[in-house]
């Protein structure tokens, strides 16, 4: 006993936590192992899920605490008993389910009568012998969904619902079921659903009565008795079921086409099936009714169980229906024929098929054939298939001289323009959106499409055309590589252009001038730069958004849609909280706002400093002097030079040897120089290691030249040398390091790694080389005074 009580003890402990981890207005405790319900339910849940527990009983009180309460799943419980006021305390209660337990009789539910506002019910799978509904049913006046099942259906069993107006009614059935004729008379309902369970149809007279009563049927989870359907449509031509519907069914190839066939006969409009699996398919074509009323049939998910049948005897069984409109989707058909003869099909769907480039084609010896007997279908959509070329699929699709709307989209397709397509003429609506087109497909597209849909492609820039699209008003090129605003030279009409998720960092707002007719632009979630360039797409913007834009365009999605990207310092910004000053825009404001004599002041003394190139000659000047200075101020101690052999240590790129071996180095090593320089090739030791030799080097040098360029920066090994000599630097002085640029070197050119060369040059004067000839004698002659140090005699026998 103590084990026991032990072990209910820790499996509260297990499951108290769980219900704990439940929302507040949702509420699982299904699967729990529950006998009862729980008395600590939170009173604000709105929906419930006791399924899958063994709560054999339901007493007042038990839902007390929750008067919100909506949805209620007391499915798979075993339920035997539900008392009178049971739901008293949920005036709110609307979906109620009941399925899968173990109550007797539909004549004594009187729980019902508290359940007023109930809008879907179930109680199938229970353990009702009679289908007779007890006077509480007709309290349900709100009810639209209701689920059913008995052993036996009677005259007068639905009298107490005869006044409830059912949206759907759903009858769960069994190979044991029984049926008295006319009893769904008393039904009231727009829709009956017959639920076999997996079983075969064994009541005609239940077929025939919801044929008789109901506009709309549907058969699902049936294996076998369609004969019963087949017969029934058959007695009665005109019926008045509008459509006819199947779901979850397995069933051979005869009892499909004969079913479809009794149903051309008669005057249901709608023929659909989903998740069918299809039997014991044919290897010759099957006979088929040639015209009909029926408007459309829908097949969606089929599946075949057969190895060895003609694939295209099953096409055309469905190309050549005498319907409207005919759909086959989500099913892997990699092949349709083309009609024996004109199709009256109106709107043709094969979406998320497998179908080829070959659609509608055949061959005849080495030439392909293309259909001509689709002349009348104004719609098709082939969403989601394997087509791959643009250009062979408009031959395919040629001959469709009623062809309206298109829809090609999520497909591979590819057009390199090298080919002519063919279009039909009249394509007004066109969906290409979701594939792999590059700029080249403006040159594949009807002349005549009103409506284009090209998001989602590669698209980089609308390309000039031959001919203009004169009737284009919407053109959606969302989620593309676009970098600025298309011109709309070629589509004068345009009303409605989407340019979203692009690559627009700064649209030009001119484009649009082109584009009289443009009512609607959405260019929200690029990657916009809040730099001057923006100023009159935001001006754009702030028009838009109070309708003070001259040509009255709204500019969609504005302003949540639209963000800076950059500068860093206003990333995620609001265009229209973002604002630059126009005078630090525009030069002519700028040059307005200064006075006309400081005006000329500036540009006189600019205008002789760029003649005498007077700057230049002050600022190396200014550092000679300097340079003087410091050899004067600093006196080296005869201790401070031990072992330093040379005046400088020349640090270089390889491509830059050139400059250093015939300039650099003849003029501070020759006679006018008289220094002594060290370099990788004179003075590197074999045998030792470059990195060896390049701290010896340093360490023998007073001080380090490095020539700056754009290929020093991307060399290792000069990158390690201005680090050995940083360090240098520190336990010498400040004047160690001189640095000569050779070529202009912007400070984003610098990799991050050289942190220390772009401090040293924004703290440090550096010296650069001068084009002009002239001005060379006075760069060597700084260079030199920056060098030049008296240094002892070396032993070069040493």
């Amino acid at each position: 006993m103590m084990a026991l009580a032990g072990f209910l003890w820790a499996a509260a402990i297990l499951v108290s936590p769980q219900t704990c981890a439940s929302s507040d207005n949702v509420v699982d405790l299904s699967s729990r192992n529950l006998s009862s319900v729980p008395s600590d339910l939170p009173h604000t849940a709105t929906e419930l899920d006791l399924s899958c527990n063994h709560i054999h009983q339901l007493h007042k009180g038990d839902f007390k605490s929750m008067s919100l309460l909506q949805f209620l799943n007391m499915s798979w419980n075993g339920l035997e008993l539900i008392e009178a006021e049971t739901f008293v305390d949920t005036p709110l209660l609307d979906n109620l389910d009941l399925s899968h337990n173990l109550l007797r009789n539909l004549s004594d539910q009187q729980y019902l009568s508290h359940t007023r506002n109930l809008r879907v019910m179930n109680l199938a799978r229970n353990k009702f012998l009679n289908m007779t509904l007890g006077r509480e049913f007709s309290f349900l006046e709100k009810v639209e969904k209701l689920t059913l099942e008995a052993k036996a259906i009677s005259l007068g069993d639905f009298k107490n619902i005869a006044k409830v107006k059912l949206h759907c009614l759903t009858i769960s059935l069994d190979e044991t079921f029984a049926y008295e004729a006319t009893s769904l008379m008393d039904i009231h309902a727009k829709r009956i659903q017959l639920d076999l369970n997996g079983g075969q149809i064994i009541q005609s007279d239940l077929i025939a009565d919801a044929f008789s009563y109901f506009v709309e049927v549907e058969v699902k989870n049936v294996t076998g008795g369609y004969k019963h359907i087949k017969t029934r449509l058959g007695e009665k031509p005109k019926i008045s079921t509008f459509s006819l519907s199947t779901s979850n069914i397995v069933i051979e190839w005869k009892d499909l086409t004969e079913l479809v066939n009794a149903t051309l006969r008669t005057s249901i409009a709608q023929l659909s099936a989903t998740e069918i699996v299809i039997e014991n398919l044919p290897y010759i074509d099957t006979i088929l009714k040639g015209t009909s009323s029926m408007q459309s049939f829908t097949v969606k998910q089929a599946v075949v169980n057969s190895f060895f049948f003609s694939q295209e005897a099953v096409y055309n069984f469905f190309i050549n229906l005498p319907v409207k409109h005919c759909a086959i989707v989500e099913t892997s058909l990699i092949h349709m024929t083309c009609p024996k003869h004109q199709s009256p099909i109106l709107d043709l769907d094969f979406s998320y098929c497998a179908l080829a480039d070959s659609i509608f084609s055949r061959f005849e010896g080495q030439e392909t054939v293309e259909c001509e007997t689709l002349s009348n279908v104004k719609k098709l959509s082939l969403v989601g298939n394997n087509l791959k070329n643009l250009q062979v699929v408009s031959k395919r699709l040629q001959y469709m001289k009623s062809l309206q709307h298109l829809d090609l989209s999520i497909n591979s397709l590819m057009y390199d323009g090298s080919s002519k397509c063919r279009w039909p003429s009249n394509i007004t609506l066109m969906n290409l959106s979701s594939g792999g087109l590059t700029d080249d497909v403006f040159k594949c597209l009807p002349i005549g499409v009103e409506t284009l849909d090209l998001q989602n492609n590669q698209i980089s820039v609308i390309p000039s055309l031959i001919h203009k699209m004169e009737n284009l008003s919407s053109l959606n090129l969302t989620g593309n590589r676009l970098r600025d605003l298309p011109v709309c030279v070629d589509f004068p009409q345009m009303t409605e252009l989407l340019l979203g998720l692009n690559s627009l960092h700064a649209p030009t707002v001119n484009h649009l001038s082109h584009c009289p007719n443009l009512k609607i632009l959405d260019a929200s979630y690029n990657p916009f730069t809040c730099t001057c360039p923006l100023r009159h797409f935001i001006r754009l913007g702030i028009q838009s958004e109070y309708e003070r834009s001259p040509s009255g365009l709204t500019l969609r999605n504005w302003p949540e849609g639209y963000h800076c990207i950059y500068p860093e310092e206003v990333r995620d910004l609001m265009l229209e909280s973002f604002w630059i000053p126009e005078i630090s825009c525009s030069a002519s404001l700028l040059a307005a706002t200064i006075l006309v004599p400081s005006v000329a002041l500036i540009v006189t003394i600019f205008v002789l400093c760029r003649r005498l190139d007077i700057p230049w000659y002050m600022g190396m000047i200014w550092q000679w002097t300097r340079a003087k200075h410091r050899a004067r101020m600093r006196q080296l101690r005869p201790e401070d030079l031990v072992g330093i052999e040379f005046h400088a240590f020349v640090s270089y790129s390889q491509h830059d040897a050139d400059w250093v071996k015939n300039s650099l180095l003849i003029n501070l090593e020759g006679p006018a120089g008289g220094l002594r320089i060290c370099h990788h090739e004179k003075d590197f030791v074999p045998g030792k290691t470059i990195m060896e030799n390049i701290i010896t080097c340093l360490e023998k040098s007073r001080r380090s030249v490095f020539v700056l360029s754009a290929h020093f920066v991307k060399s290792e090994w000069c990158h390690y040398e201005l680090y050995f000599a940083s360090h240098q630097r520190l336990s010498q002085g400040l004047d160690s390091i001189v640095l000569v640029l050779l070529e202009p070197l912007p400070q984003y050119l610098i990799p991050s790694k050289y942190y220390q060369l772009k401090s040293m040059m924004n703290r440090h004067t550096y010296l650069e080389w001068p084009q002009d000839k002239a001005k060379h004698r006075l760069f060597w002659a700084n260079l030199r005074a920056a060098l030049q140090t008296d240094l002892p005699v070396v032993d070069k026998e040493e």
